[in-house]
């Protein structure tokens, strides 16, 4: 073997990635199979360290040190192990590294930077209306960034064209962002007067749009397939059954996310106007409003992802009958994604 192919397989180990290794399983789809039965307070638990700012910041020659710590010591096995740094080093895998593609996820994609780029754009998409400018800009910054998130952190066991997932993508943005503006749009051409109406009505379309925004963006997992694995995380074949049911997950745990982000700080808000401390510190509203946008999605960004378990599993009388004869197992698994 020469120097350069010994080289690029030591990398491939590093990283996880199973063109260097066949038999090797991707260390953070081993980390959720055995975590697949976990309380939803530990999952819950487990996110809030995930999402943790910092993550974001984590250097490659860190997380390759990581990765080689998981595949090279017995103790890493076990999700479970009170050693510091084996518990530091999944983290890091976790929080960093693809489970399907054994990919770095770009630092802005990466789910600990989705609360500190969505909360703040999702508390603009929500502003009264001043002007057309106003209202779209929010919505396709708001619609991009989703978009990407949901594509770059969904299941990448497909094989698909970039110009393809592409032009999925483009449909993603476009329609949603055609949707969040509806409202707003009906707002400035109509004078709604009702206080509950003008509040509830964004509210209301920024659900569906979110929840449509994970179906358009991921859409090609329903129709291509992704991998089913046994308990050993050893691929079966691509199922069209888990990926619809993967993508119709992450969809409800969406709308459930940003509904209640939007909604709470709209009932704040309304209650707010009517305090005396209002009335002497008018420029307070908005200020509160967006504190209040962070608190709330601060909690429900953890509790959305913990809804569903990464991993997630069916049984396999349920799948195509390709893939039954390749297991005797009574349940096989699928990665999910965020």
């Amino acid at each position: 073997m020469s120097l350069e192919q010994e080289e690029e397989t030591q990398h491939g180990l590093l990283l996880g990635r199973s063109d260097a290794v066949p038999a090797f399983i991707e260390p953070n789809v081993r980390f959720w199979i055995t975590t697949v039965r976990q309380s939803f307070i530990r999952r819950f638990l487990q996110w809030t360290e995930l999402l943790d700012p910092t993550n974001v910041f984590i250097s490659v020659e860190s997380i390759e040190n990581s990765r080689h710590l998981l595949c090279t010591n017995e103790d890493a096995s076990n999700p479970a192990s009170e050693d510091q740094r084996i518990q530091e080093a999944w983290k890091r895998s976790l929080a960093t590294v693809h489970p399907d593609s054994s990919n770095l996820i770009p630092k802005l994609f990466r789910p600990a930077a989705f609360l500190p780029f969505m909360a703040p754009t999702v508390f603009l998409s929500m502003m009264p209306p001043k002007g057309i400018k106003s209202v779209i800009l929010p919505q396709v910054f708001l619609y991009t960034y989703m978009t990407m998130f949901n594509s770059i952190n969904g299941n990448r066991s497909y094989t698909c064209k970039p110009l393809e997932r592409s032009l999925l993508m483009a449909e993603a943005i476009a329609a949603s962002t055609f949707l969040g503006v509806v409202p707003h749009f009906i707002q400035i051409k109509y004078g709604l007067t009702n206080p509950w109406i003008k509040r509830l009505l964004p509210v209301v379309f920024l659900v569906q749009a979110s929840g449509m925004n994970v179906y358009m963006s991921r859409n090609i997992e329903s129709i291509k397939g992704i991998a089913v694995m046994d308990k050993e995380g050893n691929v079966l074949g691509h199922s069209t059954i888990a990926g619809t049911k993967a993508v119709r997950e992450t969809a409800v745990s969406r709308t459930v996310l940003f509904g209640t982000s939007a909604l709470i700080p709209e009932i704040f808000t309304y209650f707010f106007k009517r305090t005396q401390f209002f009335l002497k510190n008018p420029g307070s509203l908005w200020i509160l409003k967006l504190s209040c946008t962070f608190l709330t999605m601060g909690l429900m960004v953890p509790v959305s992802f913990s809804v569903f378990p990464q991993i997630g599993q069916i049984q396999c009388r349920s799948h195509e009958e390709k893939i039954q004869p390749s297991t005797e197992e009574t349940e096989i698994f699928y990665h999910r994604g965020v």
